[in-house]
């Protein structure tokens, strides 16, 4: 079968083994694969990302000398069923799929191990017991979407973000896309994106931001509306501290008034939930450092160099910080429901198509923002630039 194989940087289109299903597995002869940001990333620098998964325990990733087929965001069709697959798998169904495989005596990371190819090929081979059903007549187009967009209801789940709550997204590319994406589903108010790029401040529009800013001009924190902006100075919150606390004392039983408020939660100031999705060094303590107090800061871009964050501004803050990695599988499954019930709109990500010959210009063209979000590969398709 044809694929694409990724070899010191290069990606080139190959003939490649066709997959065996083990016991529990199935052959899919893949109708979508998304190009992924950490695609991207592992292309040239594979190695950076090994040394960091060795690290974690994972021996089995990726690296630059050694080829591998990559593709972790796919959909398919069941062309071939192991031993042990359930009825529900029979051939023809539309499917989904974890990118996990049980390969060589482990669990691999399918499309970024050699030890198991990914989707940007004909086929690949999925696990029945992470694989689900396309509901609804779902297109493939968006099937494929189902991993990012988990990865994103993932992160919105981590955030414990309430509908009132306001909602700020550093920057719009495919994550950022689809964490707005969701924040709209869910309810939330009030969204402000920021990111550099024209192009993706007008697709973060489309997916449901309300405010969107040009952080070269104006301070996604100021662009809240003021009722809802939360105090960015330190001496700001201790006025109001101090000058709260002068009115209580005048209240006789003030203690048991301030519990109260403080079990209503209106003795804490006004804070957004800030989704950090750029992922470069510097980002984490920039955004420590810019945004209000007691700020909620979600960590979503992958950043895969060394960073370094000033731990005395972050307490003196007090922000919280929580980080988000892939989704569980009921995040998958309800991730792919969502879609398929018209719940979900990801249809302002999808900005091009090409097949397996045009994999290389189409990891070239997502190098500039203002052409392309995410780039999906049909292995059907000729088209050889998307």
């Amino acid at each position: 079968m044809k694929a694409v194989s990724c070899l010191n940087g290069s990606l080139d289109v190959i003939e490649a083994p066709e997959p065996v299903p083990a016991e529990g597995q199935l052959v899919l002869e893949v109708l979508r694969c998304g190009i992924c940001g950490s695609d991207l990333h592992a292309k040239d620098h594979a190695d950076e990302l090994r040394e960091v998964m060795v690290e974690g325990g994972y021996t089995d990733f990726m690296r630059g000398d050694t080829p591998v087929v990559m593709g972790h965001e796919f959909s398919g069709v069941v062309a071939e069923r192991g031993r042990k697959v359930g009825k529900e798998f029979a051939t023809g169904t539309t499917v989904v799929s974890f990118p996990l495989l049980r390969a060589h005596g482990a669990v691999q990371l399918t499309g970024l191990s050699p030890l198991a190819p990914g989707a940007y090929a004909e086929r690949v081979l999925a696990e029945a017991a992470m694989t689900f059903a396309v509901p609804n007549g779902l297109d493939p187009e968006t099937a494929a979407l189902t991993e990012p967009m988990a990865v994103a209801y993932h992160a919105v789940r981590r955030s414990d973000i309430a509908t009132k709550d306001v909602a700020i997204v550093l920057g719009c590319g495919p994550v950022g896309l689809a964490v707005i994406c969701h924040l709209k589903t869910l309810g939330v108010r009030t969204i402000v994106a920021s990111d550099f790029s024209p192009g993706r401040r007008a697709l973060a529009a489309r997916c449901g931001a309300d405010v969107v800013v040009d952080p070269a001009v104006d301070s996604p924190y100021e662009a809240v509306p003021a009722k809802q902006r939360g105090m960015t100075e330190l001496p700001a919150l201790y006025e109001f501290g101090m000058g709260s606390m002068e009115k209580l004392r005048k209240v006789p039983g003030w203690s048991h008034v301030y519990r109260l408020a403080d079990r209503l939660g209106g003795t804490a100031p006004k804070r957004p939930v800030i989704f950090e999705c750029v992922g470069v060094p510097g980002m984490i303590d920039g955004v420590i450092g810019a945004a209000p107090l007691a700020s909620r800061i979600i960590v979503v871009g992958v950043c895969m160099g060394d960073d370094k964050i000033r731990p005395a501004m972050a307490i003196g803050k007090e922000v919280d910080i929580r980080f988000a990695f892939g989704y569980t599988p009921l995040e998958f499954r309800d991730t792919l429901h969502m879609l398929a019930d018209g719940k979900l709109d990801a249809s302002a990500l999808v900005t091009g198509t090409v097949g397996l010959d045009g994999v290389a210009a189409a990891f070239d063209a997502l190098g500039d923002p203002e052409t392309h979000a995410k780039i999906l590969i049909d292995p059907a398709s000729t088209a050889v630039t998307p």
